[in-house]
C-alpha cells in the first residue's frame, strides 16, 4: 500500500473514532452507563483513535524512512480486532467469539509498536 494510502486510511479511521466517540457519548450514554460499558466503549475509541495517528505517522513515514509494512497491518487489524470486539462486547454480541478477539488485537497492536521500535533502533 502506498504512503498516501496509509494516510487516507489513518484519517477515515481517525474520523470513525469521532463518530464513535460522540455516538457512545449522546445518543448510547444511558445505555452504556445502565450497562456498565461506558468505560468500555471509551478504551476502544481511545484505542482506536491512538492507531489512526499512528497509521497517518506510518505513511507519513514511509516516504523518507521505510519501515516496512507488518507495523502498518498490524496496527490496522489490531485495532480492528480489538476496539471493534470492544464495542461488540459492549452490546453483548458474540461473546463468546469476541472475548478472545480482543486480546489478540492487542497482541496485534504490540508487534506493530515492537517492529516500528526495532525498525528504529537497527537505522
Amino acid at each position: 500500500m502506498t504512503p498516501r494510502r496509509w494516510i487516507g486510511l489513518g484519517a477515515v479511521w481517525m474520523a470513525l473514532a469521532v463518530v464513535l466517540g460522540a455516538f457512545g457519548a449522546h445518543a448510547l450514554n444511558d445505555r452504556l452507563i445502565e450497562s456498565g460499558d461506558l468505560e468500555n466503549w471509551r478504551t476502544g475509541v481511545r484505542y482506536q483513535a491512538w492507531h489512526a495517528i499512528a497509521l497517518i505517522f506510518y505513511g507519513l513515514f514511509q516516504k523518507s524512512w521505510p519501515i516496512g509494512p507488518l507495523a502498518g497491518w498490524s496496527f490496522l487489524l489490531g485495532s480492528i480486532l480489538f476496539s471493534g470486539s470492544i464495542y461488540a462486547l459492549c452490546f453483548d454480541f458474540a461473546t463468546g467469539l469476541m472475548g478472545p478477539i480482543t486480546p489478540i488485537g492487542g497482541v496485534l497492536l504490540i508487534v506493530g509498536w515492537i517492529t516500528l521500535a526495532l525498525r528504529a533502533f537497527r537505522r
